[in-house]
């Protein structure tokens, strides 16, 4: 039972990170184009309680897919505001990007020490490998969760600055149906045993893992 849990249990500090880094990124890159509404409302901290949103956190534990409060942005600051706007959002997916990147080589890392196969390390070890394993999923998921172009994820903004006045239109119309129409299909895909972006995630987790194993350490 126990051992059952840990998984969960390991899941919920992966995920917190997660979040949390991905909306400082919003925060920082929007400071760093002009704008400081972020800083200003103390949304440019590490502190959970800034930024996790309750569903999207539930989300994240159990269906490895979810999203945290949105950092406010004004873009009456930025001096390209369509630009400024799209790098703004790209750079919560970058955040992710980088940390499952980093979770991939210390988990590989860690799979090359050595230990002895009982006793306290070799425990220690074990889970440790195993939150660094599930660190790197959890970020690569919420990188291209929020990559899909779909309001309100950042890869509608991304899109935005590509599409026509008109296509921008067209795509925000019903934008307040999407996230219940995300949650309902995400829920039936994992209903039936689809992980929602699971081979895309899998696929990029390989690729990530063959990558590193080209490197002299491993």
């Amino acid at each position: 039972m126990i051992d059952q849990l840990i998984p969960y249990i390991l899941t919920i500090p992966a995920v917190l990170i997660a979040l949390v880094v991905h909306e400082c990124a919003h925060g920082f890159a929007a400071y760093k184009l002009g704008d400081p509404t972020a800083r200003n409302l103390g949304r440019l901290t590490l502190n959970p309680l800034r930024h996790l949103d309750p569903i999207g956190t539930i989300c994240m534990i159990f269906f490895r897919f979810g999203w945290a409060r949105p950092v406010p942005i004004n873009a009456r600051y930025f001096k390209k505001p369509r630009r400024d706007i799209a790098l703004t959002a790209i750079a919560g997916p970058i955040s992710n990007l980088l940390l499952s990147f980093i979770g991939c080589f210390l988990y590989l890392l860690i799979l090359n020490i050595r230990f002895s196969s009982f006793g306290l390390l070799y425990d220690f070890c074990y889970y440790l490998a195993l939150f660094l394993y599930l660190f790197h999923i959890i970020n690569l998921n919420l990188a291209l969760f929020n990559l899909i172009p779909l309001p309100p994820l950042d890869g509608s903004r991304i899109l935005s600055y590509f599409l026509s006045p008109r296509a921008n239109y067209a795509l925000y119309k019903h934008s307040n149906y999407y996230p219940i129409i995300l949650i309902a299909v995400f829920w039936l895909l994992s209903r039936l045993g689809i992980s929602p972006l699971g081979f895309l995630s899998e696929f990029l987790s390989g690729l990530m893992i063959r990558l590193f194993c080209l490197l002299p350490i491993f």
